[in-house]
C-alpha cells in the first residue's frame, strides 16, 4: 500500500501540482496572495519598495527584494543563524497602522518590529518571544520611513528565517478575523453552507475529475472539488451558487482554490435563484485561499466568474459560507485538539516477543507484494523479514534473495483495520541502516485509502525518512492532491549519523497543523493556515494509520551497489501514540 510518492524537498513554493490533483491533470503554475486581506480604509505601502537584509541563503537567490514583490511564489530566505534582520523603505515617513508577514516554514520565535525615519535611530513598535509562524497580522502606531524587523530566535535551529511576504499597511487598523469561527453560541456565526443543494454553470465528470460536481464544494471535504466541464465550460463566465436553506446573513465567505482560479469574479446573493445582487468583486483574484469579509443577506450564495486565470475553466475545493440564519446542517464533529505534551497512551508496540518471534498480528497488518517508486524488493508474506530480537527491538532485515522473480526481500507492515488515529504524538525510537540505495521510513496513510479513496487525496503524513546513501540528514513531509511526490510540503534537515544509534521521531498533530521532532528538536512545523494560504488545501483532519518499512532502491533513493551490505537491517525499539 506504498503510494507512488516520495522526493520530499524543502519548500520552494514551487506549486507543482501533481497530474490527478489539476484540472485535466494539466494544471500547475507560481501564483501570488495576499497575507492579510485589508480592510477598506487600508493601503499597502511597502510592495515594491527598496528592501535589504543581512543575508540570503544563497549568493544571488531569495533576495529582500523577492519579500515585497507581492508574489507569495518568490520569498527571502536568510542565512542560517540566528541574528538576523529585514528592512524595507518606503519612500517617505508614513503612518505604519499594520504589520502583514506570510511565514515560510522557517519562521521566527523572537523578533521585534522597529521604526525609523532616518535610518540610524530606531524605536520598537512590537516584540514577540512566542511567534507562531504562519500569517502574522500585527497591528502597530507610529510613523516611519524604515521598518524593519529584528529577528532573534529561530522555529528551526538547523535553518535561518524566511518569508514569502513582509508587508506593511498605513490607514484602518480594523482587520476582521483571518479565519472562520469555531464556535456557534445562538445569533454568532456559523457554517451555513455545509452539505446544502448546489448548482453550477457546468461540472466535469471525467477520468481526471470523477465527479467533480457542485456538491463536492460544500461537502466539508478539502480532497474533493466541483471543476466546470472540460468539454463546455472552460469559458467565461463560470458559476457555482448554493441554496442555504433560507434566508440567511452573511458574514464570511471563503474560497479554496484550484489552481483554475477566477482572475476576476463576484460573490453574490439571491433571494429567488433568479435575481443576483453582488456583495463582492475583485479583477485581481490570486487563487489559493480567499477569506472574505464582507456582509449581505439572501438564501442562494454565488460565485459568478467572469475572468479565468489561465486556459482551463474554474475550479473550487470548497466554498464555505458563515454567518447567521439558513437552515445550518451540522458537519460531523472534530476530535477535541490534544493538549502537548500529550500523556494518555492509546496505542503501543514495545516490541518486548523472545527472540525470533513475529510481529504482533493484533496490532499489526503485514502488507507484502511489490512496491511502487521504482523499488527492487519484495515485500514477504508471513513476517518473513520481520521478527524480534529478544532485547526488546523489531528487526525488518533486507536481504538479497531471490524471491517472486525478484532478488531483494524486505518487509512492510502496518496498523489497517486495527488502529487509526486523527490527532496526538506519534512516535519511534528506531535505529536506521547506512549503505546505497536503503530507504528506511516511519510515516502514516488516511485510512479512506483502504476504503477506495485513491492516493494523494487520502493523505500521508511521513514523519521519518532516511536515505542509506547520507545518514546524516532525514526528511518529514506532508503529500496532498496539490502538493505531493516531488513537491511535497516538507523539510528536509541535517543531523548526526542516524545509522550509530538510536533515535526518536514524532509528530505532534492537532487541528492547527503538525510539528515534527527529532529527539525532542523541531524540525519542521506544517502549519495549516500557511499550507492552506501558500500550498493548498489542507487534508489532514481526518484518522491515518501507522507504516513502518524498509525499502530497497527506487526513485527517491537511488540504486544500490556493490557497497551496500546485505542483510541490512532497521531497529525499532518501540512505536507510541499519546493523546
Amino acid at each position: 500500500m506504498i503510494a507512488p510518492v516520495r522526493q520530499p524537498a524543502r519548500l520552494r513554493r514551487t506549486r507543482a501540482v501533481a497530474l490527478a490533483a489539476s484540472l485535466a491533470g494539466l494544471m500547475a503554475g507560481f501564483l501570488s496572495l495576499t497575507t492579510s486581506p485589508a480592510s477598506a480604509a487600508e493601503v499597502l505601502v511597502s510592495q515594491g519598495k527598496p528592501a535589504t537584509a543581512s543575508s540570503t541563503e544563497i549568493a544571488g537567490a531569495y533576495l529582500a527584494a523577492e519579500a515585497v514583490d507581492g508574489n507569495n511564489g518568490t520569498r527571502w530566505a536568510s542565512a542560517f543563524s540566528a541574528s538576523q534582520w529585514f528592512q524595507v523603505d518606503l519612500g517617505t515617513a508614513t503612518a505604519v497602522s499594520r504589520i502583514a508577514i506570510n511565514w515560510e516554514a522557517a519562521y521566527a520565535r523572537g523578533f521585534t518590529i522597529q521604526f525609523s525615519t532616518n535610518n540610524s535611530t530606531w524605536t520598537q513598535a512590537y516584540a514577540t518571544t512566542t511567534g507562531g509562524g504562519g500569517q502574522q497580522s500585527i497591528p502597530v502606531s507610529g510613523t516611519a520611513r524604515y521598518v524593519r524587523i529584528n529577528l532573534t530566535q529561530r522555529a528551526l535551529e538547523a535553518y535561518g528565517y524566511s518569508f514569502w511576504e513582509f508587508q506593511v499597511y498605513t490607514g484602518d487598523t480594523t482587520t476582521p478575523p483571518s479565519t472562520p469561527p469555531t464556535s456557534n453560541p445562538p445569533g454568532t456565526a456559523r457554517l451555513l453552507s455545509y452539505a446544502k443543494p448546489a448548482q453550477a454553470s457546468t461540472w466535469q465528470n471525467d477520468v481526471n475529475c470523477n465527479p467533480c460536481s457542485p456538491d463536492k464544494a460544500f461537502d466539508n471535504d478539502p480532497a474533493s472539488r466541483w471543476a466546470t466541464s472540460s468539454t463546455n465550460g472552460w469559458v467565461d463566465p463560470g458559476w457555482i451558487s448554493v441554496d442555504l436553506g433560507a434566508t440567511a446573513q452573511i458574514s464570511q465567505v471563503v474560497l479554496q482554490w484550484d489552481p483554475a482560479f477566477a482572475r476576476s469574479y463576484q460573490i453574490q446573493v439571491s433571494g429567488d435563484n433568479a435575481n443576483w445582487s453582488p456583495i463582492y468583486t475583485t479583477t485581481t483574484g490570486d487563487g489559493l485561499k480567499d477569506v472574505l469579509n464582507i456582509s449581505g443577506t439572501g438564501r442562494y450564495v454565488r460565485m459568478y466568474g467572469t475572468a479565468r486565470s489561465s486556459v482551463y475553466g474554474y475550479s473550487l475545493w470548497e466554498f464555505s459560507i458563515y454567518g447567521t440564519g439558513g437552515n445550518p446542517t451540522n458537519p460531523p464533529a472534530k476530535p477535541a485538539d490534544p493538549a502537548f505534551p500529550a500523556t494518555r497512551l492509546v496505542f503501543s508496540d514495545e516490541f518486548n516477543g523472545a527472540s525470533g518471534s513475529k510481529p504482533d498480528g493484533s496490532k499489526w497488518t503485514m502488507d507484502p507484494g511489490v512496491p511502487q517508486n521504482g523499488e527492487i524488493q519484495y515485500y514477504t508474506p508471513n513476517s518473513e523479514n520481520a521478527s524480534m530480537n529478544g532485547a526488546g527491538q523489531l528487526v525488518i532485515e533486507a536481504r538479497r534473495q531471490d524471491y517472486q522473480g525478484r532478488q531483494y526481500t524486505s518487509h512492510r507492515m502496518n496498523t489497517s483495520n486495527k488502529f487509526s488515529v486523527q490527532y496526538g504524538r506519534i512516535e519511534a525510537r528506531v535505529k536506521v541502516p547506512k549503505g546505497n540505495g536503503l530507504w528506511p521510513a516511519f510515516w502514516l496513510m488516511g485510512d479512506d485509502f483502504l476504503t477506495g479513496r485513491p492516493w494523494p487525496y487520502n493523505g500521508e503524513i511521513d514523519i521519518m525518512e532516511v536515505l542509506g546513501r547520507n545518514t546524516s540528514e532525514a526528511y518529514s513531509t506532508l503529500h496532498a492532491p496539490a502538493y505531493n511526490g516531488g513537491g511535497g510540503y516538507g523539510q528536509k534537515y541535517a543531523t548526526v549519523d542516524l545509522s550509530q544509534d538510536f533515535h526518536v521521531w514524532a509528530a505532534e498533530w492537532d487541528s492547527k497543523g503538525i510539528r515534527f521532532f527529532l529527539d525532542g528538536r523541531l524540525v519542521f512545523d506544517a502549519n495549516k493556515e500557511t499550507v492552506e494560504n501558500t500550498r493548498g488545501p489542507w487534508i489532514f483532519d481526518h484518522k491515518f494509520y501507522l507504516i513502518l518499512n524498509l525499502a530497497v532502491g527506487g526513485d527517491f533513493p537511488g540504486p544500490i551497489d556493490a557497497t551496500t551490505p546485505f542483510p541490512s537491517r532497521m531497529l525499532v525499539d518501540y512505536v507510541r501514540v499519546y493523546q
